[in-house]
Order: C-alpha cells, then structure tokens, then sequence
C-alpha cells in the first residue's frame, strides 16, 4: 500500500512561482517512478510531469521550460517547480505513482489569477 500527500499549493497571481511536494509512505521510493497530473474543472485528468526511478524527466508540451519535476529519495518525497505560472495553469494537482496499480494523493488546487 503507497500514500500520496500532496502539499504546496494556493493562490498565486500570472508569472508567479509554486512549488508542490509529494511525499510517499514507502521506504522504497527510490522504486518508483513518480508523475504529477492535472485536472481543471469539467475537464479530463492530465499528465503534467514524469520522472522515472533514474532521474530522467518528461514534460507536456504545454509546461516544458516553465516547469521542472525532481525526487528526493532520501526523503521520499517528489516535487513539481511550477513558474511563469498562466491562468490555464489553474486546476487541482495530484500525485501518481504505479506499483501493480495506480496510487493516487488527494490533490493540492492551484489557482492563478489576479
């Protein structure tokens, strides 16, 4: 069994920076690939980031060069460094990983308005 705790985000105006976290329950983070998700109301749940269990990252097209995914396997934790952060940013953030099944964080909503 793999928990999720997502935290890190909130209001923030157009051009502003967050950063999200995810820690995980397991002693073997370093096992798991990690992604980050995005669903924005009425719409369908997104990949936003990815990193696998060596570091190697990918990215939607509609975040490359503004954000950035890294783990931190000493402290089982993954982050998504959202900057020049847009209004069609906005949307609830979730964690993911998948071992036999998906797993899944509560979400972390994220706003960006004026």
């Amino acid at each position: 069994q793999v928990q999720l705790v997502e935290s890190g985000g909130g209001l923030v105006q157009p051009g502003g920076s967050l950063r999200l976290s995810c820690a995980a329950s397991v002693t073997t983070f370093r096992l798991y690939a990690m992604k980050w998700y995005r669903q924005a109301p009425g719409k369908q749940r997104d990949l936003v980031a990815s990193i696998t269990t060596g570091g190697t990252t990918n990215y939607a097209d509609s975040v490359k060069g503004r954000f950035a995914i890294s783990r931190d396997n000493g402290k089982n934790t993954v982050y998504l460094q959202m900057n020049s952060l847009k209004p069609e940013d906005t949307a609830v953030y979730y964690c993911n990983t998948r071992w036999v099944r998906d797993y899944w964080g509560q979400g972390t909503q994220v706003t960006v308005s004026l």
